[in-house]
């Protein structure tokens, strides 16, 4: 049997994003918005070759989020579903990943673009994409195919005071 897994904060997200309600529910919806990663002075080293890369997976905590749920009400429906069959972030383990595009690099912050992300977010960590591995294109996704809905934006539905 394996020890705990142990995290390591790697960076910070800062992005214009203070709140969930009217956050950008993916990086695909929050063109035009920009932030930064700030990395940790003793990960610095890790960022070399990254700057050929236009976009980058970010891994990251939901600090914020709402405990578990197992069924929820997506952003983009009404109907409840199950957790593993969305990106809500109350999840067990709360990591979240965004798509952003590589903007810039300076010294150890990441200028980023179409981020989706609150402001003050611990990094866990960063991967490039790679549109050879990570692209998909034709996939099925499932209950999103029927779905209506177009919101783009976070409401109240993750507010931790209004769950019941």
């Amino acid at each position: 049997m394996s020890s705990r897994p142990r995290l390591i904060i790697i960076g910070w997200v800062h992005s214009p994003f203070k709140e969930l309600v009217g956050t950008p529910i993916q990086p695909v919806l929050a063109r035009g918005a920009e932030g930064t990663v700030e990395i940790l002075p003793e990960h610095t080293d890790g960022l070399q070759d990254l700057a050929g890369f236009e976009r980058i997976w970010l891994l990251y905590w939901f600090d914020r989020a709402p405990p578990a749920r197992l069924r929820v009400i997506p952003f983009r429906d009404e109907v409840p579903r199950g957790l593993f069959a969305t990106r809500m972030p109350c999840r067990p383990n709360p990591a979240g990943i965004s798509c952003v595009r590589l903007l810039g690099i300076r010294d150890r912050t990441l200028r980023i673009g179409d981020v989706d992300i609150l402001d003050g977010t611990p990094v866990l960590d960063i991967k490039p994409y790679v549109p050879e591995y990570d692209a998909f294109p034709g996939s099925r996704a499932g209950w999103l195919e029927s779905c209506r809905n177009r919101r783009t934006r976070a409401d109240g539905r993750m507010n931790p005071k209004t769950l019941g």
